[in-house]
């Protein structure tokens, strides 16, 4: 599809079978469009790029390159998943890069929230470019862009206002020269989300929650820290776990703790103990514009306060942020 204007007839893909139709017909146009060259892609772990990465394997093999960027601000278990998935299943073509260290040094004592997305953004740029640098012969570059990225990007040139210009849409740095390879590009995320059951990818990773590109480096507030990472990430996965449990992960559009870069006076062992908080986070949006908060049952809160204040050192409160959008934002910082 070479357009960026997705068809008015075009169907909405619903069905597995409508996803049987679409995957076999971008593999002959992927086939068509690489030939025998080599495809780098991006491979964060999101449903985007995993969909992406499936379908290419399907159409030219090992031709794809696949790099994985490990910034150590992903989720427990997220980058482990991406290799189990890919590196061993799918047996991908896959580059693996801890720069969670390197990442930790550039971040130490930043507190401002735009600067560290400035950070992170532009180091898994210098990073994936360096890993592109060392393959030879490589003349395609694949893409999650998704149709939503495309209108709101349209939206942003024609209004002259960043409804939100997306950063894999418009054109690539004049350094960067690929042929970009874009199968899912007229598609919107539900439909995404149909194709990579029908590729057959894991259930959490085709229905992964929103992460912020970031990741947990904008829910840990403030400087960031390696404890207080860690700490946050437990946190996190415990909060993640038992929603998943008690049935709200299929209710709830996203969930997710944040902690404020600030201790707290406790009791542990019947001695004073200073922790951090863990502030938990449930909303519920159809376009992120406004979001409400879901109600947790307070059964469910209490057995992921004990969970959290029990098995994740250095956390020694639990807190439920209600505020809708407006006044709050979905995100912290």
């Amino acid at each position: 599809m070479s357009t960026n204007v997705r068809p008015s007839d075009m169907a909405r893909i619903t069905t597995i079978d409508q996803a049987n139709d679409f995957i076999n017909e971008q593999i002959e146009l992927i086939k068509e469009q690489v030939k025998d060259k080599k495809v780098l892609l991006a491979l964060s772990g999101g449903v985007d790029s995993s969909v992406v990465a499936a379908l290419l394997i399907k159409a030219i093999g090992k031709q794809l390159v696949c790099v994985h960027v490990n910034h150590g601000l992903m989720r427990k278990g997220e980058s482990e998943q991406v290799i189990e998935v890919f590196g061993k299943q799918l047996d991908a073509n896959l580059i693996y890069v801890d720069a969670s260290e390197r990442y930790l040094s550039l971040l130490a004592g930043v507190a401002d929230p735009e600067q560290k997305r400035k950070i992170i953004g532009a180091e898994f740029i210098k990073i994936f470019d360096e890993e592109a640098k060392k393959q030879d012969s490589i003349e395609f570059l694949a893409q999650g862009t998704i149709y939503p990225d495309i209108l709101e990007s349209i939206k942003a040139k024609e209004s002259g206002k960043p409804v939100k210009s997306h950063h894999n849409v418009g054109g690539l740095p004049e350094d960067m020269n690929f042929t970009l390879v874009e199968p899912v590009k007229l598609l919107f995320k539900d439909e995404v989300r149909v194709v990579g059951e029908a590729l057959g990818l894991p259930h959490s990773m085709v229905y992964r929650q929103p992460f912020p590109g970031p990741g947990l480096g904008v829910r840990c507030l403030g400087a960031i820290t390696k404890d207080r990472l860690e700490a946050l990430r437990e946190a996190d996965a415990i909060l993640r776990e038992e929603f998943e449990l008690c049935g709200l992960s299929k209710h709830v559009w996203q969930y997710f703790i944040s902690m404020p870069d600030f201790k707290s006076v406790g009791v542990r062992n019947e001695q004073r103990y200073e922790g951090w908080s863990a502030i938990i986070r449930a909303v519920n949006t159809t376009d992120a514009m406004s979001a409400t908060i879901e109600e947790i049952p307070y059964a469910v809160l209490h057995k992921i306060t004990n969970r959290i204040t029990t098995e994740v050192e250095g956390i020694n409160r639990v807190l439920y942020d209600l505020t809708p959008k407006p006044v709050g934002t979905i995100e912290f910082e």
